[in-house]
């Protein structure tokens, strides 16, 4: 009787495949953009302010409402006086304005993140346009100064917010570009604004913009009672 033949040598381990399973997903895009706001936007704006307020540890300050702020924003063409930029994000691509401005092409850009963003806040700041629900991230507001010295109009940057669950994704950096182009656009001379001294993410964040932080500058204001005490003084 013939011998039996060897078994067969065993086959070599298959290579590791290096490439991701098809059910990772690659990234998670969302879809942004800087646009003019308007009055109907008033009820978010407020609410930004609030929680900027908070985050600034000033809200024991903030007195704005509603009212106040209709009542004072959007009476004048965008760039001539208060104006308001807000940024939109979405997980698709952000539907085009029914009733576009004239003065201000939105600016649109898809950032591709790690991680999505977890926003518990997103039906609080939801807009929608038709179907898709699009979520309102932050807000610039700014408005033209004058320079003697460089004998130009420039824009003084009041308040610039990023909700807390979108900072350190390039969403601020986008909004304070918008207002740099602007500037450069209409032929201004610069673009300021204040920072808290114990804001040092937000220090450091403006000088990697390339902005120069005044230190032997401090800001003087007349507010509450002391600007009342003017109402009759004698000038």
């Amino acid at each position: 009787m013939a011998a039996a033949a060897p078994p067969p040598p065993p086959s070599a381990a298959p290579e590791p495949s290096m490439a991701a399973p098809e059910t990772t997903p690659i990234g998670h895009p969302v879809f942004t953009r800087i646009r003019l706001a308007t009055p109907s936007d008033v009820p978010f704006i407020h609410k930004l302010i609030h929680q900027m307020a908070v985050f600034e540890r000033l809200s024991h300050l903030c007195s704005a409402t509603e009212s106040s702020l209709s009542s004072n924003l959007f009476l004048s063409p965008p760039f001539h006086s208060f104006t308001i930029f807000l940024l939109e994000l979405s997980s698709s691509p952000i539907p085009p304005l029914l009733s576009p401005s004239s003065s201000f092409t939105p600016i649109e850009k898809t950032f591709n993140l790690d991680i999505p963003v977890n926003d518990p806040e997103k039906d609080t700041f939801s807009i929608y346009y038709g179907d898709q629900q699009v979520i309102i991230g932050g807000f610039v507001l700014f408005f033209p100064n004058y320079s003697t010295f460089l004998g130009k109009p420039g824009f003084y940057v009041e308040d610039l917010f990023v909700r807390e669950c979108y900072r350190r994704k390039g969403f601020g950096k986008m909004l304070l570009s918008a207002v740099a182009k602007q500037a450069v656009k209409m032929g201004y001379g610069r673009v300021e604004w204040v920072v808290l001294d114990w804001n040092v993410n937000a220090i450091t964040f403006y000088e990697q913009m390339g902005a120069k932080v005044l230190p032997e500058w401090r800001i003087c204001r007349l507010t509450g009672d002391a600007l009342q005490a003017y109402q009759n003084a004698n000038v």
